[in-house]
């Protein structure tokens, strides 16, 4: 069992973890026509934007309440009223989802008040679905500002059914999976004969296509109907410990039985989720399936030669380094330094003796030894510094395309990842080989010299 610690410095000096509101407003991205509102100062909402777009590299729909600071000692009640306003004014959203921010939770305004009272001055408000999820900024992580937005979304908008769909399943999905994450786990539970419904479903929202028309809201993601009709269905499966909340909300609230799958990286796991699909469906796993476990089972085969005892480090959200230290300790390399970002238990059963709750700069002192790094794109420093292979996990990753369509699930995502794992320690090597040639020359021009220098002594 690894001990949790967790760092006592005055300041972080290098953010590993991104903030609450941050995560909430990311997962109100994954439901159709969704508008997120953050309650703060517009450079709140700057940075979360940016963030976004340098990661998605696409148009993403965030707006602000623009609190200053007259606003902010008097209350924000105005700011949402005229913020609402004009959302459903210019944007005609399906639902607004609401984070607040450090600094209204810190005045302590009363968002739920605010918002009944706002909807009793405007009529035109009645209608509009609006989810406030309270996510300060001085507390939690990325993680846990996603989890408490889906377990609102669940308590606010759905509501139990006397009937029972048993085709039809729900999917309450964690932040560490990204959009081509999502898309494999659909085709894997619709082969089946399972209606998945993903809550929240950012490959509908932000998966990079272009659309017809524009649109000032979401593009797509979990609609607001199929979201209202989770609760006839037959069963829900939690992906990712930090689900585990909302799927308690829903079972407690419709009755719907919920399954927790903590891990979709690794051998081991895909089985156990394959069976249990083929329990709920009452069908064989697929034949499909059967060939890609045998696919994983050689990579495996022909990776373990350059994965076996190496020295790994790894910063991460607490579900993301749950999978991927897991499986990389299952293939044989050895997870020395982990470094999360807020409180979980799955970081006790980590194959690793410590996990510290820290930064980049706790990350970098645990790595020195290590010889292979994984943390998202702010981590390629200290990369350079230590002088090890660097593999981009999580979110943001700004400095290479494509990272919404990294699979880090199933049996072809595993696959996958250890031949891009093994192929960076195969190209260092060779780097290094190659620096070690032209330093010193070819092997047969060492062995020349080698005989000279005994003969001149001898």
């Amino acid at each position: 069992m690894a001990e949790l610690t967790i760092s006592k410095k005055a300041c972080s000096v290098s953010p590993l973890k991104m903030s609450q509101p941050i995560g909430g407003a990311l997962a109100f991205l994954g439901i159709q026509g969704c508008m997120p509102l953050l309650h703060g100062s517009q450079g709140c909402t700057a940075f979360g934007l940016a963030l976004f777009v340098r990661h998605f590299r696409e148009m993403i729909p965030l707006q602000t309440t623009a609190m200053n600071e007259v606003t902010t000692i008097l209350g924000g009640m105005e700011n949402i009223e005229q913020a609402l306003l004009n959302i459903a004014k210019r944007a005609n959203p399906r639902i607004v989802g609401i984070c607040s921010t450090g600094l209204t939770e810190t005045k302590g305004d009363d968002i739920p008040g605010y918002l009944k009272l706002i909807r009793q001055r405007r009529p035109e408000l009645a209608d509009l679905p609006v989810v406030y999820v309270s996510t300060p900024d001085f507390k939690g992580a990325f993680q846990d500002g996603w989890a408490k937005a889906v377990t609102q979304i669940v308590d606010d908008l759905i509501e139990p059914s006397p009937t029972r769909f048993e085709d039809q399943i729900n999917l309450l999905v964690g932040s560490h999976l990204s959009p081509g994450d999502l898309e494999e786990i659909r085709g894997i539970v619709e082969s089946f004969g399972l209606r998945p419904i993903l809550l929240p479903d950012l490959s509908g929202s932000l998966d990079g296509h272009i659309p017809e028309d524009f649109t000032p809201t979401t593009l797509g993601g979990t609609r607001l109907e199929e979201i209202r009709r989770m609760g006839s269905s037959r069963a829900t499966i939690a992906i990712g410990e930090q689900m585990r909340g909302a799927a308690l909300a829903l079972e407690m609230k419709t009755g719907v039985p919920h399954l927790l799958v903590d891990r979709l990286l690794g051998l081991r796991a895909v089985d156990r989720f394959l069976h249990l699909l083929s329990e709920l469906s009452g069908r064989p796993v697929p034949s499909i399936y059967r060939q890609q476990r045998s696919q994983l089972v050689d990579a495996m085969l022909d990776s373990h030669f350059f994965l076996g005892g190496v020295k790994v480090a790894v910063g991460a959200e607490p579900d993301l380094l749950q999978n991927v230290g897991h499986w990389l300790a299952e293939v044989g390399c050895e997870l020395k330094a982990a470094v999360s970002t807020t409180e979980s238990i799955v970081l006790a059963d980590l194959p690793v003796e410590r996990v510290q709750i820290g930064d980049l700069e706790d990350l970098e002192r645990e790595a020195l030894g290590c010889q292979l790094l994984l943390t998202h794109s702010h981590g390629r420093q200290m990369a350079a510094r230590l002088r090890i292979p660097f593999y981009r996990i999580g979110l943001p990753i700004f400095d290479r395309l494509g990272a919404a369509h990294e699979v880090l699930v199933g049996y072809r995502g595993s696959r996958q990842f250890l031949f891009a794992v093994a192929n960076l320690l195969i190209a260092a090597r060779e780097e290094e080989e190659g620096v070690s040639f032209h330093r010193h020359g070819s092997p047969g021009e060492v062995s020349r010299r080698s005989r000279e220098e005994n003969q001149v002594t001898g």
